[in-house]
């Protein structure tokens, strides 16, 4: 089975370098990471990865308007949010952009693989205290 091909966005670039070692260890393939949400479109259309794991706080365009604008172009991109916000209004607003996850970053270890599996497989996967 071929590794699943990640973008990364995130602002910080201590967890860019922590979740693409992390990914990369688990057989993903990390093929770009980005510090901002303008980006995160941008590289996905060219770089058309199976999944784009987004931060929802980011500059220039924040990870939910960045999920609206990928799957408004209708790329086949399964998006996840990695993201601090633990709030049931933000977790809600950021599925409804069409996402398939969200992690929360203190349960990345033992969440974030089984939301990848799960968004390639088309279904859904939130980290519990969200929801």
């Amino acid at each position: 089975m071929s590794k699943i091909r990640v973008l990364l966005a995130d602002d910080n670039e201590q967890v860019l370098k922590y979740v693409a070692e992390f990914l990369t260890n688990n057989s993903c393939e990390v093929i770009g990471t980005v510090g901002d949400g303008q980006s995160a479109v941008d590289v996905a259309a060219q770089l058309l990865p199976d999944i784009l794991v987004l931060d929802i706080s980011m500059p220039i365009l924040n990870g939910m308007h960045a999920a609206k604008r990928v799957l408004e172009a209708n790329l086949s991109i399964k998006i996840l949010f990695l993201t601090a916000h633990r709030d049931t209004e933000t977790c809600r607003a950021a599925m409804e952009t069409g996402a398939c996850g969200y992690v929360l970053k203190p349960r990345l270890a033992s969440d974030l693989i089984p939301a990848i599996k799960f968004a390639t497989e088309g279904r859904r996967f939130v980290s519990p205290g969200c929801e």
